[in-house]
This record gives C-alpha cells, structure tokens and sequence, in this order.
C-alpha cells in the first residue's frame, strides 16, 4: 500500500452475495453477515427455506466467509455471488511484526474500525500458534508506527542455578545476570520460526 499522505481515498470492492439456507440456520447465518460489515438486501421464504441478499465487502469474504457458513449451516447453506460496485471506504494496512520483524505474509488491508479487534485476536492466535524460544518473542499488530495490538510469547524456564549447592547467593546471581544478558542478545540476533499452519490460522477471522 503506498504511503498515506498520497491517498486522497481508498475504494473497497462490494459482492453481491445470495444465500439459500433452512429456516432453523437464518439467525446464524445473518449474524454472520453483519459480522463481515454486510448490508441485508432482500430476504424472501421458499417453504422451509430462506433466500438472504446481501451486500458485502469482497475483502471479508474471500478467506474463510464460506468455510464459516458451512460450519454454522451443518452444510445446509448454499452461497452464490458476483462483483456488484466499488465504495470509498476507510481501509488502512495492518502490520504484524514477529520480534520486531515485519512478517509480510501476515500484512492485512482492514476497515480502520476494526483493525483493533482484528489486531488484538492475530496477536493472541499468534501466541498460541509460535512455539516458545529460548527468549521472549513480543507479537505486535501496527498501523504505520502505530502499535494497536501486542502479545509476548514467553521463553523457556531454564534454571542456570540447579547445578549449584548450598547457598553461595553471589555466584548464583551472576549466573542468572549472565543468562539474562544471554538471551537479550539472542531476541535481538536471533530468528523465529514460525509454523506454516500458523499463517492459515491467524488470518481467519474468528477467534476460536
């Protein structure tokens, strides 16, 4: 996305989006949609069967819209859609940096009323998903400079002390001194690996 100062504005494509579900999953389903920043259309009954019309942006869809209303359907729900128009909106890019390092694979275009929300459960997915290191790994979500969102993923728990007997406090406070310094030169130089699956997952928009 190109600096901010050069927008003068940001137009988001919107869907048309039809879906057919039974009557018993039409709460779910329109609970969904308002999810995602949808505008109800239409909303007509066949028999059992509700027929919904909704407005949506392309952007909340195109990951995980249909995997989620499968899901809340029980498979029942069918889904059509089509490019309907395009809206100015307000849209900012969403950085997610892993120890201090910008992952672009994790970079988002978002509503800037959400970004908080969606920053807040990245960063907490995130945490579960990366393993621990050997040195605290800080998980931050940011706008620009802006940081909106942040987890700490915890280090190991290593004793440096265990080894020592009776209760010479000295050697082991340079010990624990020496292992603290250890592992801040380890957050700064060292790397993080993060797991493939972790990509998938943070980026979906629920927070189970």
């Amino acid at each position: 996305m190109p600096d901010p100062s050069l927008i003068n504005y940001i137009e988001e494509p919107w869907i048309k989006a039809t879906i057919l579900v039974p009557d018993e999953y039409l709460g779910a389903v329109l609970k969904l949609c308002e999810e995602r920043r949808g505008n109800q259309v239409e909303l007509t009954y066949a028999g059992t069967r509700a027929m919904v019309v909704y407005d949506l942006p392309l952007n909340e869809v195109v990951f995980d819209f249909y995997d989620r209303l499968k899901s809340i359907s029980s498979g029942y729900a069918s889904f059509d859609w089509q490019m309907d128009t395009y809206k100015q909106e307000k849209l900012v890019k969403m950085s997610i940096l892993v120890n201090s390092e910008t992952v672009d694979a994790l970079s988002i275009i978002v509503h800037a009323d959400r970004a908080d929300m969606r920053g807040r459960t990245m960063c907490k997915k995130l945490k579960d998903l990366i393993p621990r290191h050997q040195f605290k790994v800080p998980v931050q979500a940011a706008i620009g400079a802006r940081v909106i969102a942040r987890e700490t993923i915890p280090p190991f728990r290593k004793d440096v002390t265990e080894k020592l007997y009776g209760g010479d406090v000295t050697r082991k406070k340079k010990l624990l001194e020496k292992q603290k310094k250890g592992k801040k030169r380890m957050r700064e130089f060292g790397s993080v690996n993060i797991p493939q699956d972790a990509f998938i997952s943070a980026l979906k928009f629920d927070e189970n």
